[in-house]
């Protein structure tokens, strides 16, 4: 019924990533000063943890931005049927001994 897409790319890896640490680590500090300024660790721990949801939605579900460099897979070689017969074949007879 929808078509999601699950995936993202190294580079869209790499980017989710080094925004996550950004975001985290802003929202630390930022926290860090305004519970000095107020003495409220409690409120440091509230701004990190806001960082920590905002950082988790921006960067956990695979954005359209995190998937403009898709992989070039290998096409698969194909197979030759008679060459997976006959080891099927083999299987099955080492199974009967």
């Amino acid at each position: 019924m929808f078509n999601f897409e699950t995936h993202m790319d190294f580079v869209g890896q790499q980017k989710a990533e080094k925004y996550s640490r950004f975001i985290i680590t802003l929202f630390g500090v930022v926290g860090l000063i305004w519970g000095v300024i107020i003495q409220q660790f409690s409120q440091t721990v509230y701004i990190l943890g806001a960082g920590f949801v905002l950082a988790s939605l921006l960067t956990i579900p695979p954005w359209p931005i995190y998937r403009r460099h898709p992989l070039n897979w290998q096409k698969p070689k194909p197979e030759h049927a008679s060459l997976s017969n006959s080891s099927h074949e083999e299987s099955k007879q080492k199974k009967k001994k």
